[in-house]
């Protein structure tokens, strides 16, 4: 009789691990369909962000007014500034002041987009303002005053920075 209470709880105990190891089966396999559901989700939603995106830049800036400035330095430009200001049609536009890395970035031929905004039709004047250190530490502040004329389609200026000396401000301002 002992014997056959031990195949009794050895049959219970082998059906209990059976049903126990089809429950984990299961529980993985909706575990996995889940993540996947997840990450389909996670995907709709980045891709809602990006069109969010789109939809904001052109809401806000509409393609017959946006402007858009970018500074980069002349190659070869070991220049050290400190500052950028720029201001259209008298009104401040932008200011920013650099980093140690955002000036290495620039002086290894990086492009930094400064400005993004609307500004109508027509003729407009750009005052640049820059400040700096020379190689010798010794500070310097130049500005230019550049006129530009703002059609029906989306304009970007670029600016780009040498050091001063160079002839004239160090600063020229030109289609991008």
């Amino acid at each position: 009789m002992p014997t056959l209470k031990r195949y009794r709880l050895l049959a219970l105990l082998a059906w209990g691990l059976s049903l126990s190891c089809a429950a984990e089966e299961f529980a993985s396999e909706d575990t996995q369909s889940l993540d996947g559901q997840v990450q389909e989700i996670k995907s709709d939603v980045l891709g809602i962000a990006a069109e969010l995106d789109n939809l904001e830049e052109r809401l806000l800036y509409p393609s017959g007014t946006q402007l858009a400035l970018f500074v980069a330095f002349e190659e070869g430009q070991d220049v050290e500034i400190d500052a950028i200001a720029v201001a259209i049609d008298g009104q401040p536009a932008t200011h920013h002041i650099y980093s140690f890395r955002e000036l290495e970035a620039l002086q290894k031929g990086g492009v930094q987009r400064i400005y993004t905004g609307n500004v109508p039709t027509g003729e407009h004047e750009l005052s640049i303002s820059v400040s700096g250190t020379h190689d010798d530490g010794e500070d310097f502040s130049v500005s230019e005053n550049v006129r530009f004329d703002k059609g029906v389609a989306p304009k970007a200026l670029g600016i780009t920075l040498a050091g001063p000396g160079l002839g004239g401000s160090g600063i020229r301002v030109g289609d991008w």
